[in-house]
């Protein structure tokens, strides 16, 4: 059974499974999840606790099946708890976690709570995790996109009792606030809970809140793919400088770039040789938020402005493997920054410049 995070506390007051699977990249938010999981096991009698770390292939997985199908001498009731990090758990942990979801049916004395990363489809519909899912109880953790982030801020200063100012200067802060913790969500969290040991409850002004976020923003190289598809150039500009300091390869952020300028390219001549458009995206394999970028950007976009920036993509790659290229920049960032530009033009349907 799969379960929305959102809708997580809901469900918890129905009543607990015996099995839960977390899986996603979000850390906070599957902190959160697991912690909700076992204050309400707790409050039902499940007092004591054990977890395992699946550490490598040679993981011994009898000690958890054993745990698993044990009581303990002073305890009625126990959660199990199996992280595995790497999303892979073998041969014979795809076994063990088989018999793990198998015996979870009509289990009240064990509550399995098993954590996961993000995984990709082929891993979601393989038979140990197709088992746990219809054992147990399955949430996604998504993260928090960059347009709901001030949202989620909103909503978290307000359970502690603060709020930003009504209209313009309370979207300001609440903006200023996720730029300058865009990607960290943990981060965001200790400046939320900051805040509320600055300042009582009640309304937080922009200058209160400047003063008191700290720049905590982590960037990578594919949401810097998403801002320059939509056309946002102020954010472009920030996740550049933030890649660059943090130390980033710069043929890495070139790859991101020039990967979105060739698959742009490629649709288009499909289009033009008179494939569909969603046709187009399939058999270049665009899907999902990128693929409703490339429907506004495509229709607009003109062949000579993708061969252009094909032949930017081109010069830049030079560039950051030390060559110098007339009318370029030779730092190979302020030539990234500059290809960024030209292709977030495009994308936003300005006018092309140098």
């Amino acid at each position: 059974m799969q379960v929305a995070l959102a809708q997580l506390s809901q469900h918890l007051q129905r009543g607990l499974s015996a099995l839960y699977v977390l899986h996603g990249d979000e850390p906070l938010l599957q902190q959160e999840a697991a912690d909700a999981i076992r204050t309400t096991a707790r409050a039902q009698g499940y007092t004591e606790r054990s977890s395992y770390t699946v550490a490598g292939a040679h993981f011994d997985w009898s000690a958890v099946l054993a745990a698993g199908g044990s009581l303990s001498l002073f305890a009625d009731k126990q959660i199990v708890e199996i992280r595995i990090p790497s999303g892979k758990p073998g041969k014979e942990g795809s076994v063990a976690l088989q018999q793990l979801a198998e015996s979870a049916r009509g289990n009240d004395s064990t509550l399995t709570l098993v954590m996961l990363p993000r995984l990709d489809k082929a891993t979601r519909t393989g038979a140990w995790f197709t088992a746990l899912e219809s054992c147990g109880t399955s949430i996604q953790i998504d993260p928090i996109e960059r347009g709901a982030l001030p949202q989620w801020i909103a909503q978290r200063l307000a359970a502690q009792g603060q709020r930003v100012a009504a209209g313009e200067e309370g979207q300001r802060t609440l903006q200023f606030f996720a730029d300058r913790v865009e990607g960290n969500l943990l981060a965001a969290h200790q400046e939320i809970q900051k805040l509320a040991l600055l300042h009582p409850a009640g309304e937080l002004s922009l200058a209160q809140v400047e003063a008191a976020v700290l720049n905590v923003a982590r960037y990578d190289v594919f949401k810097l793919s998403e801002a320059v598809l939509a056309g946002q150039m102020a954010r472009v500009q920030r996740m550049l400088d933030g890649l660059q300091a943090e130390g980033e390869a710069e043929v890495l952020v070139h790859w991101a770039l020039s990967e979105d300028i060739r698959a742009l390219k490629r649709v288009k001549d499909a289009m033009n040789a008179g494939r569909p458009l969603p046709m187009a995206l399939r058999e270049n394999r665009v899907w999902g938020a990128k693929e409703r970028l490339f429907e506004r950007i495509l229709p607009k976009a003109s062949d000579a402005a993708l061969a252009q920036l094909l032949q930017s993509a081109h010069t830049v790659d030079g560039i950051v493997k030390g060559l110098k290229v007339p009318d370029w920049p030779t730092n190979g960032w302020q030539a990234l920054q500059r290809l960024a530009l030209q292709l977030g033009r495009v994308c936003a349907g300005l006018p092309r410049r140098g």
